[in-house]
């Protein structure tokens, strides 16, 4: 099989940097174009300078059309917009899109589903590194044994440039808790307390965000029982851990029909 062909969205970002650091550095796979915003700084530079690497001869661009041109592959850690509007384009050309955004309204999930019903083959996750997928199934399954004589309270931490909250993850947690216990996240959740709340009502889900210096990423879910406390945590001492895992993504996809699945659908951990 040929290698598959890859175009990195939001090159000139932190996520875009250590994307394409991945694609260099996996097997299968090949750089095929970086692009970024219009304006941007970085359009007209080459791609493995930005990511710190050695000149690769692709040269990063504001036309979207002519990156995608001859791609396999889309990786997109960006904005919700910018994926969405990805995500017709993969639809309309076939191709394997890799979403890593967060933030997503109701209305943006809605049409990345339409797009992958469409033609196009997406992976979307709100972490893309095997740790935190694992923990994903352990907090399932600690929802479902304990039931609602355990609190459980979410805790996230990421650097200060972090724009939205809570984290993608920090959701998927969520709803992998609410999974467990067979509720609604969206109607069992609390996203922030100040002051007089109340007692806290029984089997909700909390939600504490904090922002702060250049944390990559810390998730801790926390099962308050009586008289004993369980705590589950991960932190990413890199990105590079959500770029292995998104070029890990985009190779699986390549091989399955269009539709749109989740890292665990990757890893084989999907009910």
């Amino acid at each position: 099989m040929t290698d598959l062909k890859i175009a990195i969205a939001g090159a000139g970002g932190r996520m875009g940097g250590a994307n394409i650091r991945a694609v260099m550095a996996t097997d299968g796979l090949v750089l095929h174009s970086a692009f970024a915003r219009g304006g941007s700084g970085t359009i007209g530079k080459d791609a493995g300078v930005l990511a710190g690497s050695e000149p690769l001869g692709v040269i990063v661009t504001d036309d979207v059309g002519a990156a995608l041109a001859g791609a396999g592959a889309i990786i997109d850690f960006t904005t919700p917009a910018a994926s969405v509007a990805l995500a017709e384009r993969a639809a309309q050309a076939g191709l394997v899109h890799v979403i890593g955004t967060t933030g997503l309204s109701a209305d943006d999930e809605a049409a990345i589903a339409a797009a992958a019903r469409n033609g196009a083959r997406i992976v979307k996750a709100g972490n893309f590194s095997l740790g935190v997928n694992l923990l994903q199934g352990l907090v399932k399954k600690a929802a479902q044994v304990l039931g609602e004589d355990f609190d459980i309270e979410i805790v996230e931490m990421h650097h200060n440039r972090k724009v939205d909250a809570p984290s993608g993850t920090a959701l998927m947690l969520g709803e992998a808790a609410a999974k467990g216990r067979g509720i609604a996240l969206a109607e069992h959740s609390i996203r922030g307390r100040d002051g007089l709340t109340g007692p806290r009502p029984k089997g909700e889900i909390g939600f504490a965000a904090l922002r702060g210096g250049t944390v990559v990423g810390e998730h801790a879910v926390i099962l308050a029982g009586d008289s004993e406390r369980i705590e589950l945590t991960h932190r990413a001492e890199s990105r590079a851990i959500f770029a292995n895992g998104a070029m890990r993504a985009a190779l699986w996809a390549r091989t399955q029909p269009a539709g749109l699945y989740s890292m665990a659908d990757v890893l084989g951990f999907s009910d």
